[in-house]
């Protein structure tokens, strides 16, 4: 993949005060988004005035109406910064959705007062285990992508650090979650669902329950083998958001600089 970068491009985004943000302006994608919007809310209306489906299909179906005019954008984003900014600006939107996924949880639990199982954000159907891991491998994977395009920094390594821990709990969570299931079907118990158990860290986590960790500083440290599986995951995510807008931002203000650098071979 190419970082190819054009300065005559650059100039809009690197002059404002929030480059990542001018970068996921829809500019003149804006009017195809409002109206894929109504497409698809009136669409999902229409399906759940006659067939009923489920709240979490809504969801699903606004944003499959908006993803047609997303890639236009990113094609477009692309053309105009290569290859390695327009993986910045799926990536800053997808976490972003997914960020605003986990905010929701946790309004609903703590605001709303909903029970923790009733807690699953707008797409419900997504809060699986098999998803939460392949969803945080692909941010894994996207995020080593940009930084060995030239997003570098201390918060670049900040933030790949984070997501190479967040995979790795979802990865414990994924092979825990099956192996439970298997002892379950074992004993012919198919009422039973294995999904929000424990990871790593957190109330009832490896490093609570682990004999290695047991007396040591590490369960002395505030919410880190006290918190509920919520609010680990909501931390989990908005820190990884944040760092994520901070490496872009100083990524995307260092453009210009190497844009006069040979293409650089991701």
């Amino acid at each position: 993949m190419s970082s190819d970068v054009r300065p005559r491009y650059l100039a809009g985004i690197v002059r404002h005060p929030l480059p990542a943000v001018a970068l996921l302006q829809p500019g003149r994608w804006a009017f195809p988004a409002a109206v894929a919007f109504a497409i698809g809310l009136a669409v999902s209306s229409v399906a759940y005035a006659l067939f009923h489906i489920p709240a979490w299909a809504i969801t699903v179906i606004v944003l499959l109406a908006l993803l047609p005019v997303g890639v236009l954008k990113w094609r477009e984003d692309r053309r105009r910064y290569g290859t390695v900014v327009m993986l910045l600006s799926v990536i800053l939107i997808t976490q972003g959705l997914h960020t605003v996924e986990h905010i929701v949880q946790w309004v609903q639990y703590y605001i709303l007062m909903m029970p923790a199982r009733q807690s699953t954000g707008l797409v419900s159907a997504a809060n699986s285990e098999w998803v939460h891991f392949v969803w945080n491998w692909w941010v894994l994977l996207v995020v080593a992508v940009l930084v060995r395009g030239g997003m570098r920094g201390w918060l670049a390594m900040l933030l790949l650090a984070v997501t190479v821990l967040h995979a790795v709990e979802h990865t414990y969570l994924f092979v825990r979650h099956y192996m439970v299931l298997n002892e379950l079907r074992a004993l012919n118990i198919t009422t039973l669902t294995a999904q929000g158990l424990p990871g790593i860290i957190g109330q009832d986590g490896w490093l609570a329950r682990s004999p290695v960790t047991q007396g040591t500083f590490l369960c002395t440290l505030p919410g880190l083998t006290t918190a509920p599986r919520l609010d680990v995951h909501f931390w989990w995510n908005l820190i990884e958001m944040l760092l994520l807008l901070g490496a872009g931002h100083v990524f995307l203000r260092r453009l210009p600089q190497r844009a006069a650098v040979p293409v650089t071979r991701v």
